[in-house]
């Protein structure tokens, strides 16, 4: 004796007469619409709300001893609570541009070029400048 079972797909109706395979498709493409639409949000929600530390940056010039811009010289920027250092060389301009500072945290800036270095410069917490200047002159070393 030989039992045989035979399926076939059978559609499920509903009050309105829609299959529940269908609804169950429209569900689920109206839930990845509203996932999308809330990532996008809160991708677009980067800046600081009220009353939180903004960001700061710190830019400047490096020049040499007879105050000709400094090519290439390596500016450091030392986190003093982490202690970290990020080198950033200047441009042709002399210029050089650190951004997204931790307001919050204290900095060291410094350049060297060759046998010169100049001083090393705070940028303090307390500080409420957003975007901070500070040129360094590179002296010779004795």
């Amino acid at each position: 004796m030989t039992i045989s079972w035979k399926t076939r797909k059978r559609k499920i109706p509903t009050r309105s007469g829609i299959s529940a395979m269908s609804v169950c498709r429209r569900f689920l493409a109206l839930l990845a619409a509203v996932l999308l639409m809330v990532a996008v949000g809160a991708a677009q929600d980067s800046k600081p709300k009220k009353g939180e530390a903004q960001p700061r940056s710190l830019s400047g010039i490096v020049s040499l001893p007879d105050g000709k811009p400094a090519v290439r010289a390596v500016v450091q920027l030392e986190n003093s609570k982490t202690k970290a250092i990020v080198s950033f060389y200047s441009q042709d301009d002399g210029s050089y541009f650190f951004h997204e500072l931790a307001p919050e945290v204290d900095y060291r800036v410094s350049a060297r070029f060759q046998d010169a270095s100049s001083s090393t410069h705070t940028v303090s917490s307390f500080s409420s400048q957003k975007n901070v200047v500070i040129n360094l002159k590179l002296e010779r070393k004795p």
